[in-house]
């Protein structure tokens, strides 16, 4: 298999990232970003329990196995917004359907703050849920759909990157209204996630819609307005635009008269690139949450319990650690993914994390519950895990959304990105939903073991697999992955 992955790579190597270098054009950093502050939201609403399940405990008085599904169910609730996004985003565009995202970060996080037992929490869940969906499948697709090749991988980045910004501000807030009354502390962090979203719906009125979305409705001269905004010379913005209109051209009435989802899917069971293609997105996605980055980032406080911290203000104040750890490791990737290439960071990232969770697995072996050794043990699981945290988000993190997002063909891109962030969903939701059963069946230090196992197997997997795509325009992806 080899051979034949080389081949492409080498091919995908060869050509150079930029004929010249012109000075790049900050228009549509200015979108990216924009349209991904909608990402925070998401980090915030999803990492948020990790704090605040101790305090709903006590003063709602819900068990462990509520706690276990309420921090999951989130991601299953996504599904939803997931499987909505990529229709909505093709018939509304990809700006509204930002600004639609933003609505439902506003009702759920207001239920759940007013919330007055384990239903209303649930239902509060859900509604921020379908939020989570969206924002995970139209963030990262506008992000590609804007960029200039030059900076389609920092650009594209830039959602993983405010997705973490997210969860580190969450684990702020836990800590930041930890010592208020039991009753007022978890409704507060959830509250406070529900002012910014009327200004970032309307800020994201302000951004242009993106160009591919307006070449499949037949909006030439609009999208040629926003091509010359967003490209680095009228070259390029003339480049891109026949690059698009090849691709909608050669899609036919199937994208260019807006009706041709079930058209696009068709193409899975005729063409082999085009399910190579969604077998790689969906594997991917897989990986990426399936070695386990949600049991640290919704149970870090757990984790580092069972290694021995005791306090409470302690335990926040080193998720609040791990968050800055996480976080600041995206600016990494963000700074290398269009220097280094996707496949050198993903390979290290999967290679990191392996080491990382034998190791975490090896403490809590090691150490088990052994007071006298408490102090050992707890600082040698920080460090681990703040190893792997850095490791994730240096590559897998943010490059399982880059990758997929540019490797989908133009006709397919919305539907598949929406069916990509469903398995990822899926499988954080079994991640979150079974840790603590898991760790009570096979030991910390078995379930450590078998995320290990799985981050190995994302590393063959990414190395038998997928050729580099650095320095490709979106549409000479196609040509890449033969789905022309």
């Amino acid at each position: 298999m080899a051979p034949d992955v080389e081949a492409p790579l080498l091919a995908a190597s060869s050509k150079p990232a930029t004929a010249s270098l012109p000075r790049r054009n900050k228009y549509p950093f200015f979108c990216a970003v924009l349209a991904s502050m909608t990402s925070v939201l998401m980090g915030y609403n999803v990492a948020v329990t990790s704090g605040a399940q101790i305090f709903m405990a006590e003063d709602l008085g819900v068990s462990d196995a509520q706690i276990e599904v309420l921090s999951g169910a989130i991601n299953i609730y996504s599904l939803v917004g997931a499987l909505l996004a990529g229709w909505t985003s093709d018939r509304l565009g990809r700006r509204l359907t930002i600004v639609l995202t933003n609505g439902f970060f506003l009702a759920g996080p207001l239920v759940m703050s007013l919330a007055g037992g384990y239903a209303a929490l649930m239902a509060g869940r859900f509604v921020a849920g379908i939020g989570v969906g969206y924002a995970l499948v139209i963030a990262p697709v506008y992000a590609a759909e804007i960029s200039p090749a030059s900076s389609r991988g920092l650009l594209s980045s830039l959602p993983e990157i405010f997705i973490n910004g997210g969860v580190m501000l969450s684990y702020v807030s836990n800590f930041a209204f930890s010592g208020l009354p039991v009753h007022l502390s978890w409704r507060l962090m959830f509250a406070a996630g529900v002012v910014p979203t009327v200004f970032l719906a309307a800020g994201v009125l302000t951004m242009p819609e993106s160009p591919r979305w307006l070449a499949m409705k037949g909006r030439r001269g609009e999208a040629r307005v926003v091509l010359d905004r967003t490209s680095d010379t009228p070259a390029e913005a003339e480049q891109r635009l026949q690059e698009i209109e090849d691709v909608v051209a050669a899609a036919g009435s199937v994208a260019g008269n807006g009706n041709g989802g079930g058209g696009a899917w068709k193409e899975v069971a005729t063409k082999p690139g085009v399910r190579r293609v969604l077998a790689i997105v969906l594997t991917l996605q897989f990986f990426q949450q399936a070695s386990g980055i949600d049991s640290v980032v919704l149970y870090g406080p757990r984790v580092l319990a069972a290694a021995g911290v005791a306090s409470n203000t302690l335990l926040l104040g080193l998720n609040v650690v791990f968050g800055v750890a996480k976080a600041s490791s995206i600016l990494v990737a963000m700074a290398l993914t269009d220097r280094v290439g996707r496949r050198p960071l993903l390979l290290a990232s999967t290679g990191g994390m392996t080491a990382s969770l034998l190791a975490l697995g090896s403490v809590f072996a090691a150490f088990g519950g052994a007071r006298d050794d408490a102090a050992v043990a707890a600082g040698a699981a920080v460090a681990v895990v703040v190893a792997f945290v850095c490791a994730f988000s240096v590559g897998i993190g943010p490059l399982a959304w880059v990758y997929s997002s540019e490797i989908l063909p133009l006709r397919l891109r919305g539907q598949g990105a929406g069916v990509g962030t469903a398995m990822n969903r899926v499988v954080s939701g079994v991640v979150t939903m079974t840790f603590i059963s898991l760790y009570g069946a096979i030991t910390m230090a078995g379930a450590f073991y078998l995320y290990a196992a799985i981050a190995a197997a994302s590393f063959v997997f990414i190395y038998a697999c997928l050729p580099e795509t650095r320095g490709r325009s979106l549409e000479d992806m196609e040509e890449l992955f033969h789905t022309k």
